[in-house]
């Protein structure tokens, strides 16, 4: 009897730990879902008359648990080694595939592909098992030849293909220091590429350095991939920059996000502020590959509101996210509602005022007069791109003082130099990359690291 006892006791601990187990999995499990928030430019409007307004719809990614597994990365590595690439440029490119090589696990997968005139997979996709190997490989890469960009990523996408069925988090990071001159090599051509690619859930990051590649075609493809770019003007930066997309790779947590944004019935959507997305009557579609662990990804909409009455309240939006948890590998969704208030007091309409989100509105549209600036260059309307930058500087000083905003205060400086450097010697090379990079990293709201 006392045996008896003795393993049922025995058995209520191993059932009580399996309960704590479970519960504690769970507690994890929690910690990886997203949170959706709705804000607008403020809480309160004016009553009384039709009006413009922007909502923000934000997604909060959790950090990645330490406790959980992280996903495992399937990641080709793209180098440019034509002849330009000759010297450190080279060496400190092998540097960067070594540090990316170093960084992943046995759970991952790995293939390298270098591309001059002719294209050749040098590792195929593996797990990185026989390391010393693969380093020796890495190695051995020499220059020589033309840049035939578009072939070099063709095979990256076929070793990533390699692995697809599988669910890894698929990347592709390409290095490239000049013009793609073998095979297609347009920035329309590498668009509809990097297009095609997001249908596999495949994202393209671009890595430019010095001042000769082609930086819209390198931004093209990343844009429509859902990856991120990077100018870099010294090469020694390269291990660095391939180390912090490393840290966003291995951190993803959620994969293939679709965000619905349903309006109500008496709002009309105006436009999608610096993203890509439709409109399909009273609801907004947008989609993003990857976000990463303690990351904000957001979406601005313009909507216009009907004329209210003071007092009155009215719900704006409801966004629902759907993707995919990684860590689970299963679906999850996340949903999110604005309500906002009408007042005839001009005073408590102005105090409500919603910094974040008329900060990031602020920061869109200088992203836009960026990238309106290159066009006037390209034009060789050089003044017409130095009054574009200054028009902006001024209204984001505008913004900067009336909310007492040191980031806007400090951008607007940023934007002024950029004015007058350009004013002074013309867009430079550096400095039309430098917009563009910019431009990209505030739309896609990329980490932004030092380059």
């Amino acid at each position: 009897m006392k045996q008896i006892i003795n393993n049922y006791s025995k058995c209520i601990i191993i059932v009580a730990i399996m309960l704590i187990g479970s519960m504690a999995w769970a507690g994890s499990l929690k910690k990886t879902e997203l949170v959706c928030r709705l804000k607008t430019d403020r809480d309160i409007f004016i009553a009384g008359e039709p009006q413009n307004i922007v909502l923000k719809v934000s997604l909060d990614a959790p950090a990645a648990p330490a406790d959980i597994s992280r996903p495992a990365v399937n990641l080709a590595l793209v180098l440019d080694r034509s002849g330009s690439m000759n010297g450190t440029k080279i060496d400190q490119a092998k540097a960067a595939a070594l540090e990316t090589l170093n960084r992943l696990g046995m759970q991952d997968i790995f293939s390298l592909v270098t591309y001059d005139t002719t294209i050749q997979t040098i590792v195929p996709a593996r797990h990185p098992s026989s390391v010393q190997e693969i380093i020796h490989t890495i190695r051995q890469i020499r220059t020589g030849g033309s840049t035939a960009l578009f072939g070099g990523v063709s095979q990256g996408a076929a070793e990533i293909r390699k692995n697809l069925e599988n669910e890894y988090v698929h990347r592709i990071v390409l290095l490239s220091d000049g013009l793609a001159n073998v095979g297609p090599s347009t920035p329309e051509d590498l668009g509809r590429m990097g297009a095609a690619l997001i249908k596999e859930n495949i994202s393209v990051t671009t890595v430019g350095v010095g001042v000769d590649y082609n930086e819209d075609l390198m931004a093209r493809l990343s844009q429509k991939s859902d990856g991120n770019t990077y100018f870099v003007e010294s090469e020694y930066d390269l291990p660095a920059i391939f180390a912090a997309e490393l840290g966003d790779v291995l951190n993803v947590v959620a994969k293939n996000v679709k965000v619905i944004i349903t309006l109500s019935d008496n709002i009309t959507p105006v436009g999608i502020i610096g993203r890509e997305g439709r409109i399909r009557g009273n609801r907004i579609e947008l989609s993003m590959n990857q976000l990463y662990g303690g990351q904000e990804k957001y979406a601005l909409v313009e909507v216009r509101l009907p004329a209210s009455k003071s007092g009155s309240k009215q719900t704006i939006a409801r966004a629902d996210v759907y993707y995919e948890n990684p860590f689970t590998q299963k679906q999850a969704q996340s949903t999110g509602t604005s309500q906002v208030k009408f007042s005839n007091n001009p005073k408590q309409v102005a105090e409500s005022a919603n910094i974040d989100v008329v900060r990031e509105y602020e920061r869109n549209l200088n992203a836009m007069a960026q990238e309106k600036a290159i066009e006037f260059s390209d034009k060789g309307q050089k003044k017409e791109a130095v009054a574009e930058l200054k028009k902006s500087a001024v209204k984001l000083k505008a913004a900067g003082a009336r909310y007492q905003d040191e980031e806007l205060l400090e951008e607007a400086k940023a934007i002024e130099n950029q004015a007058r450097q350009i004013e002074a010697e013309g867009m430079s090379k550096k400095s039309r990359k430098v917009l563009r990079t910019q431009s990209f990293q505030m739309k896609n709201q990329q980490l932004l690291k030092k380059e």
